[in-house]
């Protein structure tokens, strides 16, 4: 396929998800040589394959609330420090070194991670998602000669396999319809020698007695995206002065939390004032109710999901939002 302009031809090439072949462009669309066709809209490929609507409410999401989690914003590091944590100090420095590494960033959301890879000068990276966040991410994070953003399924990426130096995918393999084939999906794009770094929902005592977050989650998942946002910004709006009231007692907050739908981070992000807690709880909370698929894993069952991958050096550990891992792919 021929570069679009803004981009490099030094990222792997874009191909057909469905059989590999190259595309070439006629007009707004890419076609195969066996007839599959892609549009590009707003200078984005879209090669999705079939139509499916259970990440629509994600991509409602980071439209909404494009910048609310970028550390640009918050002016903070909380974003920066949970890659860096995930990456491990090795792949971090190889990022930081100019020698060019490809990154397959999975389910980029609105560019949160995006903006801290491009901050590494060896970081080339590929943001993709299935929903219509990579338009919210193609505005924070602009394509150039070290990004492109990509519309696609991460079970039908358009790139051949092992085309990647490190494949990122945090926030993202819980709300997939099958975790192991998304893994799986994973490790195949990753080069031989390179590195695949994830993490993973895990069942805790704090959600099983969320109460109401389990009563309301089963209608709002199944509403119009955008009537989603309207309720859960009700939800909020409601909810929300009374976290702010105790905030500083943390055995009230505790109690409140089991009958508050919201999430909020007086406790894990002090660092954020007021408005930006209400900014992260009206995010977080809608994240936390209209999630179509959310499955749970436990450190063990990724650890022996990853060995029977045949992956070597892997390190799993609890964190960020329940496990976090990495491994390498055998080779050179």
């Amino acid at each position: 396929m021929k570069q679009r302009s803004g981009t490099s031809p030094i990222f792997p090439e874009i191909v057909c998800p469905a059989d590999y072949l190259s595309l070439k462009e006629d007009g707004r669309m890419l076609v195969c040589a066996n007839g599959h066709s892609f549009r590009v809209d707003r200078h984005i490929p879209r090669l999705v394959l079939s139509e499916t609507r259970y990440a629509d409410a994600f991509g409602e999401q980071w439209n909404k609330y494009r910048v609310t989690q970028l550390d640009s914003y918050t002016n903070t590091t909380i974003s920066r420090d949970r890659l860096r944590r995930c990456l491990g100090k090795d792949l971090w420095a190889k990022l930081l070194e100019p020698e060019v590494t490809h990154v397959l960033e999975t389910g980029c959301g609105a560019g949160r991670l995006t903006e801290v890879l491009l901050a590494l000068p060896g970081a080339y990276v590929t943001s993709i998602d299935l929903s219509s966040a990579v338009e919210a991410n193609f505005v924070n994070c602009p394509q150039s000669g070290r990004h492109r953003v990509i519309q696609c399924d991460i079970n039908a990426l358009p790139f051949r396999p092992e085309s990647y130096d490190i494949v990122l995918c945090l926030g993202v393999i819980q709300h997939t319809p099958n975790p192991e084939e998304t893994i799986l999906a994973l490790y195949e794009q990753t080069r031989p020698g390179g590195w695949l770094v994830i993490d993973h929902y895990t069942l805790s005592i704090s959600y099983r007695t969320k109460v109401t977050s389990l009563m309301l989650r089963p209608i709002l998942k199944r509403l119009p995206p955008r009537m989603g946002i309207v309720a859960t910004e009700l939800l909020t709006r409601a909810f929300f002065p009374l976290h702010r009231l105790v905030k500083h007692r943390t055995w009230m907050q505790m109690v409140l939390s089991r009958v508050s739908p919201l999430l909020t981070y007086y406790h894990a992000y002090p660092e954020l004032n007021d408005q930006l807690q209400y900014e992260w709880a009206l995010l977080d909370t809608h994240d936390h109710l209209t999630d179509y698929h959310k499955h749970f894993r436990t450190a063990e069952q990724i650890a022996i999901l990853l060995s029977s991958l045949g992956a070597l050096d892997i390190w799993v550990a609890k964190g960020g939002n329940g496990v976090e891992a990495r491994c390498r792919k055998p080779g050179k």
